[in-house]
């Protein structure tokens, strides 16, 4: 699967309306547009909301992995970015530009009784946006963990263990290319993707083969 981008980035922000975005909203657009993803990570545009904010865009990332008694997939994570824009600005923003961020993945179910899980999961998103060098602040959010077990003719693992992250800020400029890579890097982690350029040995690739 080739690296997935936003080159189209749809209606440039009309999801709540017909006016013309701003210039600075515009902006965040393109650099928007301009993000490439993993090849592990599926990218697509979606419906934003219309009525959180005058102007608003929504991108949809899932990570799946082949299924052994199928042709298709089955989906391991998903996550959604949302950008909402208030030239007026907001006050619960501090600022014009809020960034939302939902993600679902399905984790080791060793993790739901780990006391620490939760700080190191939201770990990852301060890393990734300091990392990545997405000036922001008001940064706040929820890590859930949830355990099911499923019964009767419930399709699905009988046993299940999810993460579960709600997580937005205010973002300090227009490099929202910024914002989105780092929230994609925290979509790899909750899924358990190895570091980017890295990839897992399978046995086919140990057997008969020289260790690297």
């Amino acid at each position: 699967m080739e690296p997935t981008s936003l080159a189209n980035a749809g209606n440039r922000g009309r999801d709540t309306g017909g006016d013309e975005p701003p210039a600075e909203f515009r902006a965040a657009l393109d650099a928007l547009a301009s993000v490439r993803v993993r090849p592990e990570i599926v990218l697509e545009q979606i419906p934003a909301p219309q009525r959180l904010a005058p102007f608003a865009h929504a991108v949809a990332a899932r990570v799946g992995e082949p299924d052994p008694d199928g042709d298709d997939d089955f989906e391991i994570a998903n996550a959604r970015f949302i950008v909402l824009y208030d030239p007026e600005g907001h006050d619960a923003w501090k600022g014009t530009t809020r960034c939302v961020g939902y993600l679902s993945a399905a984790t080791d179910e060793e993790l739901v009784d780990d006391t620490m899980f939760s700080e190191v999961a939201w770990s990852w998103l301060t890393e990734a946006l300091a990392e990545a060098g997405a000036g922001h602040h008001a940064v706040g959010g929820t890590v859930t963990r949830t355990a099911s077990t499923r019964f009767g003719d419930l399709a699905g693992p009988e046993h299940s263990v999810d993460v579960e992250m709600r997580a937005s800020w205010t973002a300090e400029d227009a490099a929202l290319d910024r914002h989105l890579q780092a929230w994609l890097d925290v979509l790899g982690n909750a899924a358990g993707l190895p570091p980017p350029g890295v990839r897992l040995l399978g046995p086919s690739d140990r057997i008969g083969g020289e260790t690297l």
